[in-house]
């Protein structure tokens, strides 16, 4: 007798119906005897080998001999793991190879050669599949980066140690660079044409925050990291937590409604907006536009502490400062008490050695003026300026009365020359000095006509004379 069994399980019934195939359906042959002889047989595969793991051959004696009948088990007859994982195994591997469409979400090289893919649905953002790549087909992802858009020729693959399903690629091909990331890159040059991300447009963190908004996930352990590491550094920090969507469509309006929210509260000094590390599409809610604009019109410095060092999102452009981790974002928004209290320290040494110092050059200032022989003595001091100042005193005598006696002579010889020169000298030797009525000095006979009017000034006393006849 045999039986199908109808295998559902291990795909889903989501995917199973995006299959041709709603069903996989196998023949089994009679069920086998005991659970032994089902670990018997899943002992007869190689568990141990590394990926891509080796198929059984379906036309083996392994394949053809323990084939068994699922409908057959029960709680005395159980299937162990293996053979369950065999069996889904060896369900996969009569598939054919066929091409997937997909985008890039993560993307990792490992040393051994080999490649892991996580590759998202373009059109749904929650359904993904890994992706394995070995060999040539490895080096050929090379070229490829989170969020490009691929198209992936290979076939399903069930690692059989942790009945693990993956698609094993055997060719990778570009379909071009991947939309969301496009998009997100098309937005970042138009918001930094506006300035959005210019470095003068950056606040300063305050030094010492007494309360800070959190913007996270509830339950996150971003807000554990944020929290733990900020009341190690300082105790009496306030947190005041926002929960929000920290990916999805509700992502983008939580965060603006937070950052408002906050921002309006003047007790916040500082707002951090934290998640954990993530998959690209996964932060892309902190790219939206809307969110970039309402970090920027803030008037409460920023911080942006979203993913691992490596994961980059426009929020952390337009950040007044971009934390690599949210544990970092604690630790650069918080001062440490315990540096603090040892720079108060320092600052408290230095301020007593300085203090010391100026006590001690102030003493042996003093000591110097005490010991000055001017200060002890203050006369012998003014000795030398007093036996200065009688030499220049006599000297000064000496000269003012060789002075007053030098312009003494040169008066008189200058009243001497000026008595000589004097009018009344004149008249003194028997001259007359004429002059007519308008008083005009006449010294030419030219100057007179008969009949004129003139007055005379003698040695004593002066006449007034009329003219009789001039000769020239």
């Amino acid at each position: 007798m045999r039986r199908n069994f109808i295998f559902h399980g291990f795909l889903g019934a989501d995917n199973l119906s995006n299959c041709n195939e709603k069903k996989l359906i196998h023949n089994f042959s009679e069920p086998l005897d005991s659970v032994d002889s089902h670990r018997q047989a899943g002992n007869m595969m190689n568990m141990n080998s590394e990926e891509p793991p080796l198929q059984p051959d379906p036309s083996s004696s392994v394949s053809r001999q323990v084939v068994p009948r699922a409908a057959m088990t029960s709680p005395e007859h159980p299937w162990p793991v293996t053979m369950a994982s065999w069996t889904f195994s060896q369900a996969i591997s009569t598939w054919p190879s066929f091409w997937l469409e997909g985008q890039i979400q993560e993307i990792n090289a490992r040393r051994a050669g080999s490649t892991y893919i996580t590759l998202a649905d373009s059109q749904v953002s929650n359904t993904t599949l890994e992706v394995v790549a070995f060999g040539a087909t490895s080096a050929q992802a090379a070229q490829f980066h989170q969020g490009d858009r691929v198209l992936i020729h290979g076939k399903p693959n069930l690692y059989q140690r942790f009945t693990k399903l993956s698609f094993l690629a055997q060719e990778i091909r570009r379909i071009g660079q991947g939309d969301l990331k496009q998009q997100i890159e098309e937005l970042r040059k138009k918001l930094k044409g506006e300035g959005l991300f210019d470095a003068d447009r950056k606040l300063a963190l305050p030094e010492f925050p007494h309360h800070i908004g959190l913007i996270c996930a509830p339950q996150a352990r971003a807000e554990g990291d944020v929290k733990r590491n900020a009341m190690l550094r300082w105790p009496t920090i306030q947190i005041t937590s926002e929960y929000v969507h920290v990916q999805g469509e509700s992502c983008p309006p939580d965060v603006i409604a937070a950052v408002k929210k906050l921002d309006a509260d003047p007790d916040i000094d500082v707002i951090i907006i934290a998640r954990g590390g993530g998959a690209f599409a996964d932060l892309v809610g902190f790219s939206d536009e809307g969110v970039v604009r309402a970090v920027s019109e803030c008037s409460t410095p920023v911080v942006s502490a979203i993913g691992h060092e490596d994961d980059w999102t426009l929020l952390d452009l337009v950040a007044d400062l971009r934390a690599s981790t949210p544990t970092d974002a604690a630790k650069r928004v918080v001062p440490d008490v315990h540096e603090q209290l040892e720079l108060i320290d320092q600052l408290r040494f230095t301020l007593q050695s300085d203090l010391q110092s100026l006590v001690t050059s102030q003493l042996q200032l003093m000591h110097g003026y005490l010991t000055n022989p001017h200060l002890t003595h203050p006369m012998s001091m003014l000795e030398p300026y007093s036996q200065q100042l009688e030499r220049l005193s006599e000297r000064l005598n000496a000269s003012l009365h060789q002075y007053v006696d030098s312009e003494t002579n040169a008066i008189t010889r200058s009243q001497a020359t000026l008595t000589a020169l004097s009018p009344q000298k004149t008249l003194d030797r028997g001259y007359s000095i004429i002059r007519d009525e308008d008083g005009h000095v006449l010294s030419d006979a030219s100057q007179l006509s008969s009949g004129q009017l003139l007055a005379l000034l003698l040695r004593h006393g002066s006449a007034t004379a009329r003219v009789e006849n001039v000769h020239d």
